[in-house]
């Protein structure tokens, strides 16, 4: 599998770290209910399908959003976490 670096360009995977679902990017508001801040921490889906994912390039030290399908293992698109919206 490889990954687009937003910086370095299409790289092998190798290079890469998975830091999980790039849900945690939504954390909830300081202000939120505790239920809101349980949810957030501790429960995660586990979807078939397209899904984004934080990644991390070692060579160049930056942060990755891969939108990319679990079951065929296809990357649609890399986003810097500027372009990301974070």
């Amino acid at each position: 599998m490889r990954l687009t670096c937003p910086h370095c360009g299409d790289r092998d995977l190798r290079e890469f770290t998975y830091k999980g679902d790039a849900l945690a990017l939504l954390r909830p508001d300081e202000t939120a209910n505790p239920q809101e801040w349980v949810d957030y921490v501790h429960n995660r889906d586990n979807p078939a399908g397209t899904t984004s994912e934080l990644w991390y390039h070692g060579p160049c030290g930056s942060w990755l959003v891969a939108v990319r399908d679990t079951t065929t293992h296809v990357t649609h698109r890399t986003l810097s976490l500027a372009e990301a919206g974070k």
